[in-house]
């Protein structure tokens, strides 16, 4: 039996829709809708129906792809000097010129994709592990517990996010690694505090005090019926942290502590132009309008995120 003849079967036994009687190209395109109408599609369909949502998606996929690829579509060596094009306007050569010692800017643009998409991943990355692991176990045991781990939580949230990573960048040495250590750091207070909230709502709901009951340990409890019943709200806060996690690695690149020449990032290209803006005004140009679009991008994504998962947050 063809394969699409045994997945129509399947389809019209379950009651979903009936293709039996379809010319063979019909029936395709009637399973491949169903099969978009799964559970498993059905975040990824919402926020395709958000138009907002559907451009963010598309712009963000579109620069992680250059992130990707980067590498094998630059024009040029992104470290490599052209001494004949020294601070050369965009041209047919150089089509987003190139800086003060002729560099091509396209290239690094390219080349510094990756770094900054890798470096703010990373940190979120860090930040979503510890500082769910520290709501989570607040959350659920409290008390004592509760209280010491709210309390260096609050201390830290006291100061401002790059304020604390900038001390803790000092501490380690100048570079790309302990920069996203330091943002990853920096993020965890308010991630944790956010994921305690959400897990003390769990914690009281009757299935936790059943498992509690039948003598499940405090790990497993945790582990699969906490974290997965605030994965909702975990993702929404994790996009969210991106945007502010790219603006910080900028920002230490920016003054000098996080990635290091010639290592092309943006907010480090950003301040190699600063100096020449009545000049050249492209070295600043194209860095600042890439992490303007990437973030800009992320914020509405965790918005529409937000919108979805919890709907009465929409037009608050």
């Amino acid at each position: 039996m063809p394969f699409w003849t045994r997945a129509s079967t399947t389809v019209h036994r379950k009651g979903a829709c009936s293709v039996s009687g379809l010319s063979r190209n019909a029936q395709i395109q009637a399973l491949q809708q169903q099969e978009w109408q799964a559970p498993r599609f059905q975040l990824l369909r919402k926020l395709w129906q958000k138009r907002t949502a559907r451009y963010s998606l598309m712009i963000l996929f579109a620069i992680v792809i250059l992130g990707i690829i980067g590498p094998w579509i630059a024009p040029y060596d992104p470290t490599k000097t052209y001494y004949d094009a020294f601070l050369e306007g965009p041209s047919k050569d150089h089509l987003l010129g190139t800086d003060a010692i002729g560099r091509d800017l396209l290239s690094r643009m390219l080349y510094g994709t990756r770094v900054t998409l890798m470096v703010a991943v990373m940190a979120v990355g860090i930040t979503f592990v510890l500082g769910t692991l520290i709501g989570v176990v607040s959350a659920y045991v409290g008390g004592i517990v509760d209280n010491i781990l709210m309390r260096i939580m609050e201390v830290l949230l006291a100061l401002p996010g790059i304020i604390l990573a900038l001390a803790i960048v000092a501490v380690l040495g100048p570079s790309q690694t302990n920069a996203m250590i330091a943002i990853g750091i920096s993020s965890i207070p308010a991630f944790a505090i956010l994921i305690r909230s959400a897990a003390l709502t769990i914690k009281s709901s009757g299935y936790v005090e059943a498992s509690r009951s039948i003598g499940s340990s405090n790990w497993w409890i945790m582990t699969n019926q906490v974290i997965p019943n605030i994965f909702n709200v975990l993702i929404v806060y994790t996009t969210l942290f991106v945007g502010g996690a790219i603006l910080d690695t900028s920002a230490l690149g920016f003054i000098g502590l996080g990635a290091q020449p010639p290592t092309p990032e943006w907010g480090t290209m950003l301040n190699e132009g600063k100096d020449y803006l009545s000049d050249a005004w492209w070295l600043a140009t194209f860095p600042g309008l890439a992490i303007t679009i990437i973030v800009f991008t992320v914020n509405i994504l965790g918005d529409a995120l937000r919108d979805i998962f919890d709907p009465k947050s929409q037009g608050k």
